[in-house]
């Protein structure tokens, strides 16, 4: 059983923080103080939970630069005050970034008993295994 420390701990809120004022800035019209809050809870969580250098070797590998770029340009434009426009950039980014978790976070998210169910729905199910099996959404 692997050890969480103190820090994980704090990264996890933090980062929950983020994802909640990020939902909450949605909602509220794409208010961009809530966004940039979020958004700076979420990477500061990240850093937290996986520690700042793998943190940094995650988001600046070759491979991902340009998902990077996205994504923090996204960040840069929601701060500079065009939050609809930088959103877009930024979750473009983010499903570039993150692609490669979808299919382990598809059979996590199977396993849970209410979502489970629901991803088993006849449509649902179609779209969740071309998600899960790929590891990105390009054959959706």
């Amino acid at each position: 059983m692997m050890q969480v420390t103190d820090f994980q701990k704090i990264g996890v809120g933090l980062a929950g923080f983020g994802i909640a004022f990020l939902f909450l800035g949605v909602m509220f019209l794409f208010d961009k103080g809530l966004l940039a809050i979020g958004n700076i809870l979420f990477l500061a969580g990240l850093a937290f939970v996986i520690g700042l250098e793998r943190t940094a070797r995650f988001f600046f590998q070759k491979h991902k630069v340009k998902a990077t770029g996205f994504f923090l340009g996204g960040i840069l434009v929601v701060l500079l005050g065009w939050p609809m426009v930088g959103m877009c950039v930024e979750m473009y980014g983010f499903f570039l970034l993150f692609s490669g978790f979808f299919p382990v976070a598809v059979n996590f998210l199977r396993r849970v008993p209410v979502v489970g169910t629901i991803l088993n729905l006849p449509g649902i199910r179609s779209f969740a295994d071309r998600v899960g099996e790929s590891g990105s959404m390009d054959k959706v």
